[in-house]
């Protein structure tokens, strides 16, 4: 396929994408399902699960070989604007007094999958297509367990400040634990490539290029004076440029040395600089990731996961552990967690609820996985599923939870209420009032 015939190809399949999206989001809407949910899904209904099985030459024309590089180069754009727009949204100040609760509740939230996941693959090993050829029992137990360790940081932090309930006991506190969740993830995915690789350097330069990582963003966060003053001199333009350049070479950087571009992203987003300018210059971002570039990322996932794999009675049994152990672990574990910290069965819930949400972020590392072929195409399936499985659920267990207890505390404090679950892109406007008044 020539250069010209893939630009036309990419622009076919980015319609039907957009129109398939938004068509699943309308469906789903009523059910009070997040965008990302609908996404998801709507990647999976455009591969070999639905469109490959029904029309096989349509779904062959739609997204030819030639052109899944280019779907998942796009969708890379996309992770890193929503990564670090996430970043932006996220504050270190609103964590400080839970921080110690915050801690135990993510030490537990990352053992207890990561052990359940790693010890039910150790298991089913030769009992189900686990593994790609080559590539050892031990790496892909790691590979589950760090999984489905994963939180849904992006998705958390959306729910948590578009619904005002930054003030809460359980919001606070669960930010505070999902941040934390995804830098250990990360760090942890980096070990598993490591090994994978047969090599230790990839680990040691993971954790050295963390180190320069820090000494950077601490010298921008010293610095914010001098780089507010330098951004309020430039143009709109100017500063969108200087903003995408950063972001950039930030991304990139983390990349090289084995954390991966979102996370370079996200970090940078944290540790930027605030002010009105630079409020809309980040909100300027948001509308190309959110409605173009996201979807192309789910539809590269879901291009990779065949559903028809399930159909093997083992696989399936095997899913259905997975996503069990998914649930116990990070659901479970964090519920557990934050009542022996003390916090009350009311909040205790939430937090778990919140945290088992995995959305983008497990896409992300089995996608990462599946480029570092570490991943059979059964596993990516099952893991897929994972994702939506436990992304579904947050939304009717948070309403569940107000029905039982009225949304009232188990110390009689009033919890605010929590609406459906909305998308799971950051909009830097959330953030702002709570920004004014302090």
């Amino acid at each position: 396929m020539s250069t010209t015939e893939l630009g036309t190809a990419f622009l076919l399949a980015a319609t039907v994408i957009l129109l398939v999206c938004r068509a699943v989001t309308a469906l789903l809407r009523p059910l009070g399902q997040p965008p990302v949910v609908a996404e998801m899904i709507a990647g999976v209904l455009l591969g070999p699960s639905v469109l490959g099985l029904l029309l096989p030459s349509v779904e062959d024309h739609l997204f030819p070989t030639a052109l899944r590089p280019v779907l998942y180069v796009a969708g890379q754009l996309g992770l890193t604007l929503f990564m670090f727009q996430s970043g932006y949204e996220f504050r270190l100040d609103r964590i400080g007094a839970m921080a110690r609760s915050a801690a135990s509740i993510s030490a537990v939230g990352i053992a207890a999958p990561l052990a359940l996941g790693a010890a039910l693959t150790w298991a089913a090993h030769g009992s189900v297509d686990t593994s790609p050829p080559g590539v050892s029992r031990h790496v892909t137990v790691m590979f589950v367990g760090v999984t489905l360790a994963i939180t849904a940081f992006p998705m958390l932090a959306r729910i948590i400040t578009e619904n005002r309930l930054t003030g809460t006991t359980f919001g606070t506190v669960s930010l505070g634990a999902g941040a934390l969740d995804d830098v250990a993830a990360w760090i942890m995915l980096a070990g598993v490539v490591s090994v994978a690789r047969g090599s230790a350097g990839t680990v040691l330069l993971a954790v050295a290029g963390a180190a320069g990582l820090v000494v950077a963003l601490t010298a921008l966060v010293r610095w914010r004076g001098p780089a507010l003053r330098a951004a309020d001199r430039l143009a709109p333009e100017q500063l969108m440029l200087a903003l995408l350049l950063v972001l950039c070479l930030a991304a990139w950087y983390t990349d090289r040395v084995g954390l991966y571009a979102v996370f370079g992203a996200f970090s940078l987003g944290a540790a930027f600089p605030r002010s009105p300018r630079i409020d809309q210059a980040v909100e300027a971002t948001a509308p190309l990731s959110r409605v173009l570039l996201l979807p192309l990322f789910f539809t590269y996932s879901g291009l990779n996961t065949d559903t028809g794999l399930l159909g093997d009675p083992a696989l399936l049994l095997f899913a259905a552990g997975c996503t069990l152990a998914a649930v116990v672990g990070k659901f479970g574990g964090c519920w557990a967690a934050a009542r022996l910290g003390g916090q009350s069965n009311a909040v205790a819930l939430r937090i778990g609820t919140l945290m088992n949400a995995r959305g983008l972020m497990q896409l992300v590392a089995i996608n990462v996985g599946l480029s570092e072929g570490i991943v059979s195409p059964s596993m990516f399936t099952v893991l897929v599923m994972v994702a939506v499985v436990t992304t579904v659920m947050a939304t009717p267990l948070l309403r569940l939870w107000d029905r039982l207890d009225g949304g009232v505390a188990d110390d009689g404090d009033p919890l605010p209420e929590v609406p459906p679950v909305v998308e799971d892109v950051p909009a830097a406007s959330a953030a702002r009032p709570s920004e004014a008044q302090g």
